[in-house]
C-alpha cells in the first residue's frame, strides 16, 4: 500500500515555549524535529511522497532537499494549523489521487522508518485511523484510506475530536517515536534517552561539549523569523 503524507510546519522564535530557554535556541529544535520527521518519513517504503506545509522558506528549503514537496501555507488567524493540512491534503491529492493519505505532525525527532512502516501496517485494516500521542490526549499521526474523506481536527483534546470522526486508535507502544511529540523539556530529555534522528542528535551533542567547545544551539541553522504556523 502506498501513502503520501502531509507534514504541517510552523515555528517561530515563540515557538515551543513550554520547552523553555531563548526563543532561537527552541526555533531550532523545532527546526531540528521537522527535518528528522521529513527524513525518516522519505526513508519509508510506503511512502510516496511527503507534502510539507510550511510558510518558512529556508526551512522549505531544506525540507525541499530531504525529498519533500513544499506547499506554501494558507495563512488562516483562525485555525491556522487545520487549515494547513487542508491546503496539503488537497495538494497531496491532487498529485496522487489514488493514494492513501496521512498527516503527520512536524515535531516527532524519534521517528523512524519502521516506526512509519509499522502505523501504516496497522492502518490499512481501517477506513480511518489515528496515532495517539504519548500522554493519550493528542494526536501525532491522521490516516484515511484512498478515498476516504478526512477532515483534521488538530489541537487541544484532538484524540476524541478524531475518534468521534470515526478514527479507530492503534495500538503502538508509547515508547514508539511516532508517539513522542515534543512540547515539554521533559519529552525532550525522553527523546534523547529513546534516540532522536541526526539533526536533533546534533544538537544534544552541541548543548552536552565541553564549555570551551560549546556551540551555541542557535549557531549551527539558519533560520526564517517569518513562521506564523501554531499547532
Amino acid at each position: 500500500m502506498s501513502w503520501v503524507v502531509v507534514v504541517p510546519v510552523k515555528g517561530n522564535p515563540g515557538a515551543k515555549t513550554r520547552l523553555g530557554g531563548p526563543g532561537q535556541d527552541r526555533a531550532r529544535l523545532a527546526d531540528a524535529f521537522a527535518l528528522d520527521t521529513v527524513a525518516a518519513l522519505t526513508a519509508a517504503a510506503p511512502v510516496l511522497a511527503v507534502f510539507v506545509v510550511t510558510g518558512d522558506t529556508v526551512l522549505g528549503a531544506q525540507l525541499a532537499r530531504l525529498g519533500a514537496h513544499i506547499v506554501p501555507e494558507v495563512r488562516d488567524q483562525a485555525d491556522a494549523l487545520n487549515a494547513a493540512i487542508v491546503v496539503g491534503l488537497a495538494a497531496a491529492a491532487a498529485e496522487f489521487p489514488t493514494a492513501h493519505r496521512a498527516v503527520m505532525t512536524g515535531d516527532l525527532p524519534a521517528l523512524t522508518a519502521a516506526d512509519v512502516e509499522r502505523a501504516f501496517v496497522l492502518a490499512a485494516g481501517h477506513e480511518r485511523s489515528f496515532v495517539p500521542d504519548a500522554d493519550g490526549t493528542g494526536t501525532t499521526t491522521l490516516l484515511a484510506l484512498a478515498g476516504v474523506p478526512i477532515s483534521p481536527r488538530f489541537g487541544p483534546g484532538s484524540r476524541a475530536a478524531h475518534e468521534s470522526a470515526g478514527h479507530v486508535p492503534l495500538a503502538l507502544p508509547t515508547r514508539s517515536g511516532i508517539r513522542r511529540d515534543v512540547d515539554t523539556p521533559a519529552d525532550l530529555d525522553l527523546v534523547e534517552r529513546l534516540g532522536a534522528g541526526p539533526h536533533t542528535s546534533a544538537l544534544f551533542a552541541a548543548a552536552s561539549a565541553p564549555h570551551h567547545a560549546r556551540v551555541p544551539l542557535a549557531a549551527p541553522l539558519v533560520t526564517s523569523t517569518d513562521r506564523p504556523l501554531e499547532k
